[in-house]
């Protein structure tokens, strides 16, 4: 056998024929290697969903390689003699060194700290040269973003996103915005009526085929006792797939995205939002390709600016802002605690079973689908960890386990950073919190709900309202520092003692698992995997 020059390593979310690291790939000395492991779906409690799209979009990558001549090297999870099928990336990398004999390792930037010291560590254990190539995917590198960051007493996405919008030169006239202002949040987030969101257009859906039902076969009994349910997966696994719900989202959805994006509906997870972050994230799609056809949208006169801003904001501004914070901040960041939380994650956020109509809502639709809204995430489920003080950690483990487009560089900050403060105000200027007044204006969830966000104490009041006042008393002290909280720590001096008490008490119980759950669910966590 000649011998083999690079070893380009291929991860589950570099699937991209253009990616950096096949830059003078040669098919006569280079070849391509990609494993399955059961690490990457038990370090985190992975639900079946997740697993499923990262495998079925990597069994149909290393289609495109073949086709494209590229010689692959590819393990399956059920391949005899992995040694990642109940290890790690490592080994199952180690083992293909010893059999290829590469003379050096190549690939595109990892988007996980974990994953890139594991390999460095393999790559050094072997006196192998590891060349790292720039992620090309992002509209920024990090390099950029440090350059933005230094010397800044705190970081925010605004600065960076109006950075990004002239540098780019997306949604501008000249040196200024099109429509003559940054930011049109405030003719976005609008509820929906009394009557609904209508007749919304349809999820865009993919039958999984031969590849990916031989992928769920294997998740459902590989990975059993794993959550989540697979009888609806439908998501895109393909480039050509990722493409046609692209044009899907802009067609259909794009025109009343901005109005609606953080509107909730009892049932109904889909609503106008784009459910392409998992395609992007697994690289499927390129975020400048989304970024062009939401701007040509509105340059067509199909969607209006401030919906398609209100789009390019989350790709082009926060999507580039929360990786810059991730590789500045790591490896330190994941231990981030500002908060001193330290509550075990209620054991019903891995099976739903909860009384509380809109977290019910939200974790059925996680676990059927891999997947929730911005708002469900950040305003529902978030708010309600951040509120209880979950420890940040397990709070995390649970976001990148049950979310179909979770990967750690933009789970990570997102999580502990914007919903949990738990970084203490690098990602957001305060804590994101409120009463289930907030939850009662933006869906019809709590007309269905035994509680009442109008209480925060007695056998009726909504946990929400509950934490939210527990929440102020408990941070007092920190919270009344900052000057976007003042106005509602000064709130906390309108309460007697008496009223105070009844608050204490009710979230005491609330976190003893004697509110909120269901019959028979513990409070404690649901796993340790």
């Amino acid at each position: 056998m000649a011998e083999l020059r690079s070893l380009v390593v291929v991860l589950g979310d570099q699937l991209d024929l253009d990616a950096s690291g096949f830059d003078a790939f040669d098919a006569s000395v280079d070849a391509v290697w990609m494993a399955e492991v059961a690490e990457e779906s038990t370090h985190v409690w992975s639900s079946k969903p997740r697993t499923v799209m990262f495998l079925a979009a990597m069994r149909h990558f290393a289609l495109a390689l073949q086709a494209a001549g590229r010689p692959l090297h590819y393990t399956r999870l059920d391949a005899p003699g992995n040694a990642g099928s109940a290890g790690s990336l490592a080994a199952q990398l180690q083992a293909d060194i010893l059999r290829l004999k590469p003379a050096r390792l190549v690939m595109t930037a990892p988007g996980d700290w974990r994953v890139l010291e594991a390999i460095k560590a393999v790559a050094e254990a072997n006196d192998l040269p590891l060349d790292i190539h720039e992620d090309r995917h992002f509209f920024s590198s990090i390099a950029d973003f440090a350059a933005h960051a230094k010397g800044r007493k705190s970081l925010r996405m605004e600065y960076f996103y109006r950075e990004q919008r002239k540098r780019h030169e997306v949604l501008m006239q000249g040196d200024e915005p099109v429509g003559g202002q940054w930011n049109f949040d405030a003719d976005n987030r609008e509820a929906f009526g009394a009557a609904g969101p209508g007749a919304v257009p349809p999820r865009t859906v993919f039958e999984p085929d031969a590849v990916t039902r031989e992928v769920i076969e294997l998740v459902e009994t590989r990975f059993a006792q794993h959550p989540g349910r697979l009888d609806s997966f439908a998501w895109p696994v393909t480039r050509a797939q990722a493409l046609q719900a692209l044009q899907a989202f802009i067609r259909e959805r794009l025109p009343l995205f901005g109005r609606y994006q953080d509107a909730m509906w009892p049932g109904d997870p889909w609503l106008y939002h784009a459910h392409l972050s998992a395609a992007l994230n697994l690289k499927l799609l390129n975020p400048r390709e989304v970024v062009a056809a939401a701007v040509a949208a509105h340059r067509d006169g199909h969607a209006p600016l401030a919906g398609v801003e209100g789009f390019v904001r989350q790709i082009l501004g926060w999507r580039e802002y929360v990786r810059g914070v991730y590789w500045t901040q790591m490896p330190g960041y994941l231990e981030r605690n500002a908060l001193d939380a330290q509550q075990d994650l209620p054991a019903w956020f891995w099976t739903g079973a909860t009384n509380m109509a809109c977290l019910h809502d939200a974790l059925a639709q996680t676990l059927e689908h891999g997947y929730a809204n911005h708002i469900q995430r950040l305003m529902v489920t978030g708010l309600y960890t951040l509120m209880l003080g979950v420890q940040p950690k397990q709070v995390h483990a649970w976001y990148l386990a049950v979310y179909v487009d979770a990967v750690e560089w933009v789970e990570l900050p997102n999580t502990l950073g914007m919903s949990q403060y738990a970084d203490g105000g690098v990602m957001g200027s305060k804590p994101y919190i409120a009463t289930g007044k907030y939850i009662q204006r933006m869906s019809p969830h709590c007309k269905g709900c035994r509680y009442d966000p109008a209480q925060r104490s007695g056998d009726s009041a909504c946990p929400f309202t509950t934490l939210y006042w527990d929440f102020l008393m408990r941070h007092e002290s920190m919270l009344a520092k900052n000057p976007r909280m003042a106005l509602q720590v000064k709130n906390v001096a309108r309460l007697t003692d008496t009223q105070k008490q009844a608050v204490i008490e009710r979230a005491a119980a609330i976190r003893r698992g004697k509110v909120g759950a269901e019959a028979g669910v513990a409070a404690g966590a649901g796993s340790d995997a």
